[in-house]
């Protein structure tokens, strides 16, 4: 009896938590947007800055010498044009995805957007079609995780017998 009740609350724990992954993926999606924004912004600043000198993005890049300084800040503009390019390419995949291609692609998720928008996340009611599914799933893992720990747990067979019987 407590073996189901167990079950029963991890199968209401996973499909609580699961049913939040379509809403919280949506807002990564529109925070990674938002930093893809933003590092073009930057990236675009570079390039006119660039062509204002007569110099494409790698001349000008290849120009940022002398000093530590310098040096230092063309290092970290070829990380910023690296991460537009990546973020960019992540941002495209996950557009296209629907919630269970999302699942899919979570190895392509940066962790410090994630972490970000986690943050700010706050958990609703699921009441779309791809919340009530992954709440199903959720309820199936959930079930089934409890139920596994269960068959680990060694089972007494029969009843004690009380003292003086």
């Amino acid at each position: 009896m407590i073996l189901r009740a167990l079950t029963l609350a991890g199968g209401l724990t996973g499909a609580a938590a699961f049913s939040q992954f379509p809403e919280a993926s949506q807002q990564y999606v529109q925070r990674l947007g938002g930093a893809v924004d933003a590092l073009g912004e930057v990236a675009a600043a570079f390039d006119r800055s660039a062509s204002a000198e007569g110099l494409t993005r790698e001349a000008a890049l290849a120009e940022m010498t002398g000093s530590d300084f310098v040096e230092r800040r063309r290092k970290d503009m070829t990380a910023v044009f690296a991460q537009h390019e990546k973020l960019s390419a992540d941002l495209a995949a996950f557009r296209q995805a629907g919630p269970f291609m999302r699942a899919y692609h979570i190895s392509r998720v940066d962790t410090e957007i994630a972490r970000a928008a986690l943050a700010e996340f706050k958990p609703a009611l699921p009441l779309t079609l791809a919340g009530g599914i992954f709440a199903g799933a959720g309820f199936l893992f959930g079930s089934l995780a409890v139920s596994a720990l269960g068959a680990l747990v060694p089972r007494r067979r029969g009843r004690r017998r009380l003292q003086g019987e």
